[in-house]
């Protein structure tokens, strides 16, 4: 009997330890004190492998499938997260670092910080860095919020962050939930390291403590096996980082090792006082990429920001097309989104000479290149990820297609045969064309010239030049030969009035001559005026000759590539021919045939046509309430100021609030007023407050309601989020030295907003001009409490100064005979079962004497509303009505807004 009782504790246990521990990793991976970097671990991953994600039908999306990744290569990795005291030694702030805080993992930094304390201890070590930058930009507090041009070398020898692949293998030996620092244990609050147990590999606090970043983007995973897997080449739309891990706030039952994500989009700029780093260090030879395009052992990096386009553009709204000759596929670069990312259409259409229509919205290419004779095709497709609406010309041969507007018409100019047009009679059996392009579809083509001219036709259509080894013009109607009849190629006129032509040439005599120096080929760009006279001479950079030069669609404004000694197209550079400047805008390994759009209506400065500008009006920072680095929160704030103030002069109904505001109130079903809502990510009365006072209450003349998130759970000490918002960017000090425009909006003042820094392609598509959000995820999920309930005395009077600003803000609203509804979001009904009112805690009993506040306050002012939809967790909005533990989905915002929409009948 003894015996079997043994037998079963035995079993038990390992049922319990299985349940903690990750089931479908095998412990063979062998680790040891790395004895040349201190307090590192080496992990002998060669021959290992580990899964990324799962095949768990519940899980996130972002972590399906489950991807397999190989090893070939060892690494080391931190024992433990970089402590307090490791940091301040390398980066400053020591003082801040005291006996009781030394040891804590180092928090509150952002990604960026992290790749730059990587770089600092592989200088102080003699190594070289793994990651290149040209410029950083820190917040007011010394966070890094963005490294411009930040590269990362996987070939170095040095400190970086792990990769998603390398944390997943070396965290799967031992991992345990059970034996880590959660909400179960830690009393809500960072321990020091290395104090609650080691894995199997003698690591620290891989499941609790802090989550962590990783060095990865967070892009697609991919059904299939990878070897020395780096992740995504870019963070696509959003630009979100992988974190792994659990930390101190988290309970042991939401923590998977496979989850690699937070609550919130984690972006390079994010920080939190939960997050921290470990280092990795050492080289990974043959790395892949993986992407939506698929997996790939090249890739191509953004290096230039929007910022330093627009330095050049004038603006914003310019798009990147090229080819990118490794993988065969079209690529662009949409420089309107605030998150850079190569986006390329997977086909297997050859693609050569891409060209973007004059709308932006369009590119046509063809199937063989510049040079060579023979037969091609001609394409027109959307512009987007999939390439969608794809259309032939059907023409015995159509190559080099340019676009044009004539007489308000949009067309393509093509030629029938790109080769060679050195031997004059060869080269008048080949033609120019021109056919119309309208409502997706080709007109029927018209001949305008004998010989190809396919370096373009000028406005008004008496220019046209072609270069493939001879540099010709048809000048009204009549061929001849420029430069000499030297060797030129690569030529293209300019889409502008000036009619010049760039071109390539071999170093020749008369290049020489016009230079004063003697130059190698393709060493220098050369400029021709109308009449075939030399202007101007742009130098390549140095170590690179050019190669595939192109005029964008606006004046002064060239994109080419380079290519290196190697003679790899590795280059592409915008060039701004009024001053002879470069920027290098991308880095690959082939990059081939660019073409840069700029939107027209936006270059260099305002146009005429949009809106006419007060003279004072500082363009610089009017509107500017988003700048580079900054969060997804300034973001998507960024973007509803710019739809407030488009429909100032319509809006009768603004919610304010935290993100339970901005998933739970949907303005666009409101059938008898309208609404907006300015709904947006983290609790902070102060913030909103703010906001109705300057913005709504300055600009009430339509304003009738005015909804508010009464978020009490949330009141306590955390992020100063109206610091952040109204204080970090130029927009917002504008306003308020121009008091919030109260006397009237100037002149110039919407094109300012709309040609701002941009919002990323995700927070355009993911909210309606309204400010409505469609989240269609279902379940309350666990209750996870993520604070202490209890208060402590700084949070409770923190409590009656909310409160106290609540009567201000009703009794100016009620002065300007504005209602003020009060709205306490549903949260899942299991914290009926706690002692936490909410996901951030406060006592059940605190929240019942706050909710009894309010409701006296309703009954005592006219103006004032309490809307209780969450009834202290008795209420009845069901999973399919929830998208997390305290948001509502779609379906669950439409039965609220519903119920507020018969409230605001009543108030009117």
């Amino acid at each position: 009997m003894l015996m079997i009782k043994q037998i079963f504790v035995l079993l038990l246990f390992l049922l319990l330890t299985v349940s903690c521990t990750d089931p479908s990793h095998d412990s063979s991976v062998q680790a040891k004190v790395d004895s040349e970097h201190i307090g590192m671990i080496l992990v002998e991953a060669t021959g290992e492998s580990t899964t990324l994600g799962t095949n768990d039908a519940s899980a996130a999306s972002n972590a399906k499938p489950a991807m397999k990744v190989k090893f070939v290569y060892d690494f080391s990795l931190s024992k433990s997260e970089v402590t307090r005291s490791e940091y301040a030694s390398l980066m400053g702030n020591g003082s801040a670092v005291n006996s009781d805080s030394a040891n804590l993992p180092q928090t509150n930094v952002t990604y960026y910080d992290a790749v730059l304390y990587a770089n600092a201890r592989s200088v102080s070590e003699s190594h070289d860095t793994a990651y290149t930058y040209s410029s950083a930009t820190f917040d007011s507090e010394g966070n890094c919020t963005n490294l411009q041009g930040l590269v990362f070398d996987p070939s170095k020898e040095a400190y970086r962050l792990p990769t998603e692949s390398e944390w997943m293998l070396a965290a799967g030996e031992g991992w345990n939930t059970s034996s880590a620092w959660t909400n179960a244990n830690s009393e809500y609050h960072s321990h020091p390291v290395c104090t609650i147990g080691e894995n199997d590999l003698g690591l620290c606090d891989m499941a609790g403590n802090a989550m962590e970043w990783v060095n990865d983007w967070l892009g697609n995973l991919l059904d299939t096996t990878v070897t020395n897997s780096v992740g995504a080449p870019d963070g696509g739309t959003l630009g979100q980082r992988v974190v792994k891990g659990g930390s101190y706030k988290n309970d042991p039952s939401n923590i998977s090792l496979y989850s690699r994500g937070d609550v919130y989009a984690v972006t390079s700029a994010t920080k939190a006082e939960y997050v921290s780093f470990r280092l990795a260090f050492g080289s990974i030879p043959s790395p892949v990429w993986v992407s939506g395009a698929g997996v790939s052992s090249s890739r191509v990096s953004i290096v230039a920001s929007s910022a330093q386009v627009k330095s050049i553009t004038g603006t914003y709204r310019a798009k990147l097309a090229f080819v990118n000759y490794e993988t065969g596929n079209l690529a662009y670069i949409d420089f309107s989104n605030s998150t850079l990312a190569v986006t390329e259409i997977v086909d297997t259409l050859p693609v050569f000479h891409p060209d973007i229509s004059p709308d932006g919205k369009r590119v046509a290419f063809c199937t063989k290149v510049e040079g060579v004779s023979g037969t091609s095709e001609v394409y027109v497709r959307d512009l987007n990820a999939t390439g969608t609406n794809l259309v032939k010309l059907n023409v015995a041969s159509a190559a080099i297609p340019r676009w044009r507007v004539v007489g308000g018409d949009t067309v393509i100019v093509y030629v029938t045969d790109a080769g060679n047009n050195k031997e004059n009679a060869e080269w008048k059996q080949k033609s120019t064309w021109q056919v119309s392009f309208a409502g997706g579809k080709f007109g029927t083509p018209v001949k305008l010239f004998n010989g190809s001219y396919h370096g373009g036709i000028s406005e008004d259509g008496s220019l046209a030049v072609t270069g493939a080894r001879l540099l010709r013009a048809n000048i009204s109607g009549k061929d001849t030969v420029w430069y000499n009849g030297e060797q030129a190629c690569n030529a293209s006129l300019s889409k502008d009035s000036t009619k010049r032509t760039l071109f390539l040439d071999f170093g020749s005599e008369t290049g020489n001559a016009f230079v004063g120096k003697n130059y190698a080929t393709h060493e220098r760009l050369l400029f021709a005026d109308s009449t075939g006279k030399l202007v101007q001479s742009i130098a390549a950079p140095t170590k690179y000759t050019f190669d595939h030069s192109e005029w964008s669609n606006v004046k002064n404004i060239a994109i080419t590539t380079v290519t290196n000694t190697n003679g790899a197209h590795s280059a592409i550079y915008l060039i701004n021919t009024a001053d002879s400047s470069l920027l290098k805008v991308a880095e690959g390994d082939e990059l081939w045939h660019p073409c840069l759009w700029v939107n027209p209506l936006y270059f260099g400065t305002f146009n005429s046509a949009i809106e006419t500008i007060d003279f004072d009006l500082d363009l610089d920072s009017a509107g500017a309430y988003f700048i580079e680095g900054q969060s997804y929160m300034q973001e998507t704030f960024r973007l509803k100021m710019e739809y407030y103030w488009k429909s100032l002069n319509k809006i009768e109904v603004i919610g304010i609030g935290s993100s339970r505001m901005e998933q739970g109130f949907v303005p666009d079903i409101m059938t008898t007023t309208e609404a907006f809502n300015m709904g947006i990510m983290g609790i902070d009365p102060k913030r909103d407050y703010s906001f109705i006072i300057s913005y709504v209450l300055n600009h009430s003349a339509n304003i009738k309601t005015v909804i508010l998130s009464l978020d009490i759970d949330g009141w306590r000490a955390g992020f100063d989020f109206d610091k952040i918002l109204f204080q970090g960017s130029p927009g917002y000090i504008y306003d308020t030295n121009h008091n919030f425009w109260a006397s009237g909006i100037p002149k110039g003042f919407l094109t300012a907003v709309a040609n701002s820094y941009p919002p990323s392609a995700l927070a355009l598509n993911a909210y309606s001009e309204k400010g409505g959000l469609n989240i269609t995820t279902k379940n309350w999920g666990n209750a996870e409490i993520e604070n202490d309930s209890i208060f402590t005395a700084e949070e409770l009077a923190l409590v009656e100064t909310y409160k106290k600003k609540m009567v201000d803000l009703v009794i100016l609203c009620t002065q300007k005979e504005i209602h003020l509804v009060g709205i306490l979001f549903p949260q899942a009904p299991a914290y009926a079962n706690t002692g936490s009112y909410g996901r951030y805690g406060m006592t059940r009993s605190l929240a019942t004497t706050t909710i009894a506040w309010f409701d006296s306050l309703a009954h005592a002012e006219h103006y004032f509303s309490l809307l209780d939809e969450n009834k202290m967790g008795h209420h009845d909005y069901t999973d399919e009505m929830a998208q997390n533990m305290d948001h509502l989905n779609y379906k669950g915002a439409v039965q609220l807004t519903t119920r507020l929409d018969s409230l605001l009948k009543t108030l009117e």
